[in-house]
């Protein structure tokens, strides 16, 4: 496949997301459910402006979604894609550099 500016922008726009570790946590979260952004603030220890900030950025990335629930609103990821996306690429990380995450605490592979 010939990548097209399109592909480049698109990829552009999740190393973008991924540059900032906020953000990257945001999105391994979401890989599992929908979240709130306080529940998002407090698991990932920030205050909720900071959340608010990265959750646009995210948005506007077209890497998660807002969903209305009545007075509330919980974030997704915008597609269904992502989730495996985000693991492969931590199998990758864990390939290239093992040692980032070693032990009995880690979780990522």
């Amino acid at each position: 496949m010939t990548a097209t500016v399109t592909h480049t922008a698109a990829l552009a726009r999740l190393g973008h997301a991924l540059s900032d570790r906020t953000r990257t946590s945001v999105l391994l979260a979401l890989r599992e459910a929908a979240a709130y952004p306080s529940e998002l603030a407090d698991a990932l220890g920030v205050s909720r402006q900071v959340m608010s900030n990265q959750l646009a950025c995210l948005r506007g990335c077209g890497l998660v979604e807002a969903v209305p629930e009545g007075r509330r609103t919980s974030y997704r990821l915008a597609d269904s894609h992502l989730a495996p996306a985000l693991d492969e690429l931590l199998r990758v990380v864990l390939h290239v550099e093992p040692g980032c995450c070693a032990g009995e605490d880690c979780t990522c592979a």
